[in-house]
């Protein structure tokens, strides 16, 4: 991380500045202070849960139908593969083919994905220095409208400050778009404190709309747990909380509680005259590491149960099972996957070996 303290000041300028002086000389009482209770970076408001919905939740690895993917590194340092991939599913629910490209160095991160009916999602991170990375992604759908997201992450030795704007525009007379500012300190060893504004305009012809959260994290020896509140807003106000525990060094468990507030249209007792209805939800969830294989299981308070098992049967061939079942609607749906990563023989003597050490990606 980049040091933070102030650079030495003009020793004459300082004497001779009563204020100029006494203000550098709390910043660095301050400094002092800050350093001696060894914070470490929170990370980022957005993953103020992520080990509960990035990690042990399997949201992102969820599929139908069936799935065969073909990955080939071509180099190891810097990063760059190749992959294709075949579905076959329900209408919409996966392309028929996909075609991604990696790239990654210790300041570079590159990654492209096409699909056969022509959508294209584009990825690209830049590490200015060891604080700063500017996050770029371009979305093209032909059945969606398509996105552009620009961030910027500033990571201090005990903070982390984020911008985003999503489809920022200012050729229709005005400034449109989602903008997302966030900042997230640690306040002691275990503790951090958080908050996130959001401003955003669909349309010129409508009003903005602002919202602003708030949310904690408590780091402890073995488990996390997080809080987030949403103040009241035009679409109304919300809590979610999280907890997280690892019982041992192959399973964790995790668990999420949300509750949203929205006003009504009539009645009384509730926002501007109108009723406050009410809605809640649920989940748990749990992650157990085995040798070879990784199983994720995760059940909903709206009645869904899915399961999802990662399972290496060779050294470059590994098999995904996944199925979920909704208790309430009488639906299950299953997928099958098998990856096959195609590695050249000087590759892989080079990774047997560890003679080439894979850079720092900024993701």
């Amino acid at each position: 991380m980049a040091n933070e303290k102030l650079a030495p000041l003009p020793t004459g300028l300082v004497n001779d500045n009563a204020l100029l002086s006494a203000v550098r000389n709390t910043y660095l009482s301050f400094q002092d202070r800050r350093d001696a209770l060894g914070l470490l970076n929170p990370g980022t408001f957005e993953n103020i849960n992520r080990e509960v919905t990035r990690d042990v939740y399997l949201n992102n690895f969820m599929f139908t139908g069936l799935r065969a993917e073909w990955n080939k590194p071509i180099s190891n340092s810097p990063i760059f593969q190749i992959s294709h991939q075949l579905s076959m599913g329900a209408p919409g629910s996966m392309s028929p083919y996909t075609f991604s490209a990696l790239y990654g160095s210790s300041r570079v991160f590159l990654q492209g994905t096409m699909e056969s009916d022509g959508s294209l999602v584009a990825r690209s991170n830049y590490r200015w220095n060891d604080s700063l990375i500017t996050k770029t992604n371009v979305q093209i759908q032909s059945s969606q409208q398509s996105m552009l997201s620009i961030e910027n992450d500033y990571s201090g030795r005990d903070f982390t400050a984020s911008l985003k704007a999503m489809n920022p525009s200012i050729i229709e007379g005005g400034v449109k778009g989602i903008f997302i500012a966030s900042y997230l300190q640690s306040v002691t060893p275990s503790l951090a404190l958080g908050l996130e504004a959001v401003w955003q305009r669909v349309a010129m012809n409508s009003s903005p709309e602002a919202l602003l959260s708030y949310g904690a994290r408590y780091k402890g020896s073995d488990w996390i747990a997080s809080l987030q509140m949403q103040m009241e807003g035009p679409s109304g106000s919300g809590i979610s909380s999280s907890y997280w525990r690892k019982l041992t060094d192959k399973v964790s468990v995790g668990t999420d509680l949300s509750l949203q507030f929205a006003p009504g249209l009539s009645g009384q007792g509730g926002l501007m005259g109108g009723s406050l209805q009410k809605e809640g939800s649920a989940s748990a969830g749990a992650k157990y590491e085995f040798r070879a294989s990784t199983f994720r299981a995760q059940l909903d308070s709206k009645g869904r149960l899915s399961c999802l098992l990662e399972k290496t049967i060779l050294p470059a061939v590994r098999v995904t099972f996944a199925g979920e079942m909704d208790h309430l609607k009488q639906q299950a749906k299953v997928g099958v996957g098998v990856s096959v990563e195609a590695m050249s023989e000087d590759l892989m003597e080079q990774a047997e070996k560890g003679g080439v050490q894979a850079p720092a990606i900024p993701f």
